[in-house]
């Protein structure tokens, strides 16, 4: 179906980005994967190219106000290119809002111009050992110090992206007492460099997928965070969170919709290709309804992300709609996925094939940024059931 997201001005970024990961990424995928995480020079390189300062203001480097669609066309030419750009997505699309929504003037000014460089990376670090999605269950705390001068931070997290490479973490934590009776009262976001003492990256944590996207344990002893770090206001964490959930989902829809579309190339490519009992797996009719069956159910999801990439443009995205989107697209794409690792045979299961690197990939796509379970409470709560 055609498809009318983009414009003369998206394509030609497009082409600049696909240069970018042709040349300087997708032939390094297998040794990135081996070291568990990309070079800093991909940032660097990234910056130059103006993919990191989206809606930075350009008094700091950055583009302006930019269109999500420029996000959504790397996450297609990444998934295109079977390649990987580290934990790109989540520095730029998700933890940088929060500076952008959040930060005083005094911060955008030491913060965004190295965001928009790749001088500086970001991360968030939410989830704790024992309190996945859970976001009220959080135990880390922050206590201000006698003289009010800076916090101190104690606790620790898990399944932080890009925990190990990053100059600053967005950390969520407890700056008042839990209240058994609003459990989403005194969380806040502390900004802490990584050089910060007691400040320690544990292990890097040994995945499924995405393994050129380091996601490490971060833990914090005693480790003092200047009142000036603070991101917003104190006690309101919870409510930051919820308003940036929306943009995050719908990245990940938009991004397990762009490796459904990869994963459909590579198989059509490789049935026509490869010949068993005399001819193209692409003759036999079992192969041509599985891909039929594929594409139909792309493009459905095709058009949900897309018209999830308008509303957010037009400000108009809202929780339901990003969990509808998230919902569909991820289910969608690990069903694809599957069906195209399935037509390559023994050769869908070896790493040299970017089909298995999308189909280990994509599966967490239904886990963070809150399950699938989650994403379908959120629906039923808004069918008033």
């Amino acid at each position: 179906m055609k498809r009318t997201l983009y414009g003369e001005d998206h394509e030609a970024f497009r082409q600049t980005v696909r240069t970018f990961i042709e040349k300087e990424a997708a032939p390094h995928i297998h040794a990135w994967e081996q070291a568990g995480q990309v070079p800093r020079r991909v940032f660097t390189r990234l910056g130059e190219l103006g993919a990191l300062g989206f809606d930075i203001p350009e008094e700091y480097g950055g583009a302006g106000p930019t269109s999500y669609r420029f996000q959504a066309i790397i996450h297609e030419e990444v998934a295109r290119a079977g390649a990987s750009i580290g934990h790109h997505h989540v520095n730029t699309g998700v933890v940088l809002p929060y500076l952008l929504r959040l930060a005083d003037e005094e911060q955008k000014r030491r913060w965004l111009p190295g965001c928009a460089s790749g001088d500086i990376l970001l991360a968030i670090a939410m989830t704790e050992p024992g309190t996945g999605s859970d976001l009220a269950g959080i135990r880390t705390s922050a206590k201000l110090s006698d003289d009010g001068t800076h916090y101190v931070l104690n606790g620790a997290k898990t399944f932080i992206t890009g925990g190990a490479v990053s100059d600053l973490v967005l950390v969520v934590c407890r700056t008042s007492p839990h209240d058994p009776q609003d459990r989403r009262a005194g969380l806040s976001i502390l900004v802490v460099p990584a050089a910060s003492e007691g400040f320690e990256v544990g292990r890097k944590l040994d995945k499924i997928g995405r393994r050129s996207m380091d996601t490490a344990e971060l833990s914090f002893a005693d480790v003092e965070v200047p009142v000036q770090n603070l991101l917003g206001e104190e006690g309101g964490a919870f409510a930051y969170l919820s308003q940036n959930l929306p943009r995050e989902r719908l990245s990940i829809g938009v991004a397990g919709v762009a490796q459904a579309r990869a994963a459909l190339r590579f198989a059509t490519e490789y049935v026509r290709e490869r010949e068993v009992f005399g001819k193209p797996v692409a003759a036999f009719q079992n192969t041509k309804f599985v891909l039929a069956e594929c594409a139909a159910e792309f493009e459905a999801a095709q058009a949900m992300a897309d018209r999830g990439v308008e509303l957010d443009d037009a400000g108009e995205l809202t929780a339901v709609d990003a969990a509808k989107i998230k919902l569909f697209c991820t289910e969608s794409a690990g069903r694809i996925i599957d069906k195209c690792l399935q037509l390559h045979g023994g050769y869908g299961y070896m790493l040299e094939y970017p089909i298995a690197r999308l189909y280990a990939d994509t599966r967490v796509s239904r886990i963070y940024g809150g399950t699938s379970e989650v994403m379908k409470t959120i629906i039923a709560k808004d069918l008033g059931l």
